[in-house]
């Protein structure tokens, strides 16, 4: 039996259509979700790493950003 790709996304199987667990608190998280989805996180890290930095600055940017524009709960 033949599955054609629409047949593997519409049973759900196909990780990129999952929800996420948690919602955005505010910008930061929205740039770190699209980020990770893009790959550039993996990129942001091997740079820092290659330039002796412990940490790419990405979490503490993500969260300025939340507190700078946070988005409100309804």
């Amino acid at each position: 039996m033949r599955r054609g790709l629409t047949g593997a996304m519409s049973a759900g199987k196909d990780a990129r259509n999952k929800p996420t667990s948690t919602p955005s608190r505010g910008l930061g998280d929205t740039i770190a979700k699209f980020t990770k989805a893009t790959g550039i996180d993996k990129v942001a890290k091997f740079a820092a790493k290659a330039v002796g930095a412990e940490d790419c600055g990405c979490d503490g940017r993500a969260e300025t950003l939340n507190k700078a524009f946070p988005y409100k709960n309804k």
